[in-house]
């Protein structure tokens, strides 16, 4: 199917941002959290909001595509805000080096999601809606996105995570504005428990962190593993802020399993040691770590020779994404999320274009629609070339196939799997695919 070609979306645009009114955000003293802020959200024009008239027009943006990363500058999962703002960044880079998106350069403000604890991302979330973002690209922690979901969407703004896996998401209430480019957990986790499985485990522990994301995931390990006949020798949650794990490892360790699936997040540099002393450490019985603790090591005194863990990610790690991604501020240490940032802001950016509009209701309506059914594309330039002779286009970037569900989750996912060596860091051994169960 033929789409309007890009000129006549560029007359619209031009036409709606003519008609806005010009407004300024005020500071907010709301706490941080998940209400809906008059003085922090953008106007109805800047959000998409009331379109006047026509129930068919193009929501009206203000004329600049604006991106807020809200990602992890701080807490447990600091060490993957450098490749998921790296990823932002590219793509940011790449669109503008291209022509911009509507005629004009998009721009970009950052943010700090932290892990929770303490919550700051409601209050760095103000500081995105004051900046007139239209698309926010965080948070990592689905524990984090899930205090601050309503807030986003509320505004009319895109909430697109990189990073987000748990299997809540697809059924949250987001007025059609959430998003994510990493696979759900209810794939993750049976990968997981099928690798266990298959690595002759029979009697698998699970110990997870009591939250949004460790609880989803460690239930659909069980899940798994108990449908395909194996045994769950014990199941444990604990709080993430605990000062230690002593309890939960005891029940663990006295449950005598073979193999322990550990759902965690930098409290694993604590829980490990406690393992090693009650005889179930990496070198006593087999650990899997997942997306969350799955990171360098290297610093630490234990031994993690032998862990296998799960992440999202291509099969095949694309070296020249790689080499462009590596250029744009410092060499990483670390990449994983990177692609999926870079994918998320490219899709975005995509949308806007074949919306006619920055707004953030009117990209939403788009993004599912950019990435499949269409002509395959690869760089945000071809994409565009292909939009501008009004053809549906099929966006396929670094971090994979990215054919998006009606609910913003994707089809299918990939999962690399990793296995620390001597060193405490780890290398990539497999890698496997999967569409992602429904209902």
């Amino acid at each position: 199917m033929k789409r309007p070609t890009r000129a006549w979306r560029m007359a619209s645009a031009l036409a709606a941002t003519a008609l806005v009114l010009t407004a300024c955000g005020g500071e907010t003293e709301t706490p941080a959290g998940n209400e809906n802020t008059d003085s922090a959200s953008p106007t109805e024009d800047e959000s998409g909001g009331d379109t006047g008239g026509d129930s068919g027009a193009v929501p009206k943006g203000d004329g600049t595509l604006t991106f807020g990363s809200l990602l992890p500058q701080t807490g447990d999962l600091a060490f993957l805000g450098p490749p998921e703002f790296a990823g932002v960044d590219l793509a940011v880079e790449e669109i503008n080096e291209a022509g911009g998106v509507l005629g004009k350069d998009v721009a970009e403000v950052d943010a700090d999601s932290g892990d929770g604890t303490p919550d700051i991302a409601g209050a760095e979330v103000d500081k995105l809606l004051n900046a007139n973002a239209d698309v926010i690209i965080g948070a990592a922690a689905s524990g984090v996105s899930i205090t601050v979901i309503d807030k986003i969407t509320g505004a009319g703004v895109v909430h697109f995570s990189p990073a987000n896996t748990a299997a809540g998401f697809d059924t949250y209430d987001d007025n059609g504005l959430y998003f994510r480019t990493a696979p759900s957990d209810v794939l993750q986790g049976e990968i997981l428990a099928n690798l266990a499985i298959e690595d002759g485990h029979d009697n698998i522990a699970i110990m997870g962190r009591q939250d949004f994301y460790g609880e989803g995931l460690s239930e659909r390990v069980q899940e798994v593993v108990e449908q395909k006949g194996a045994t769950v020798s014990e199941f444990v949650l604990y709080a993430a802020d605990a000062q230690n794990y002593t309890a939960e490892v005891a029940q663990v360790a006295a449950s005598k399993p073979d193999a322990l699936v550990l759902v965690a997040f930098e409290e694993t540099t604590k829980i490990i040691p406690q393992l090693i002393a009650k005889g179930i450490g990496p070198q006593d019985i087999q650990i899997y770590f997942v997306d969350g603790n799955l990171a360098d090591y290297s610093e630490e005194n234990f031994d993690l020779s032998g862990v296998k863990g799960t992440v999202p990610g291509a099969a095949e790690p694309d070296p020249e994404f790689i080499k462009r991604v590596n250029q744009v501020n410092k060499p990483l240490d670390e990449l994983t999320y990177a692609a999926e940032s870079y994918d998320a802001t490219i899709i975005s950016a995509l949308a806007a274009i074949q919306a006619g509009s920055d707004s953030g209701k009117a990209i939403g309506s788009e993004i599912v629609n950019v990435t499949k059914d269409g002509t395959e594309c690869t760089t945000f330039a071809d994409c565009v070339k292909l939009l501008d002779q009004g053809e549906d286009i099929d966006y396929k970037g670094p971090s994979g196939p990215t054919d998006m569900t009606d609910t913003g989750s994707l089809v299918a996912g990939t999962y690399a799997i990793q296995e620390y060596q001597k060193g405490n860091t780890y290398e990539q051994v497999d890698s496997v695919s999967g569409v992602v169960p429904s209902g």
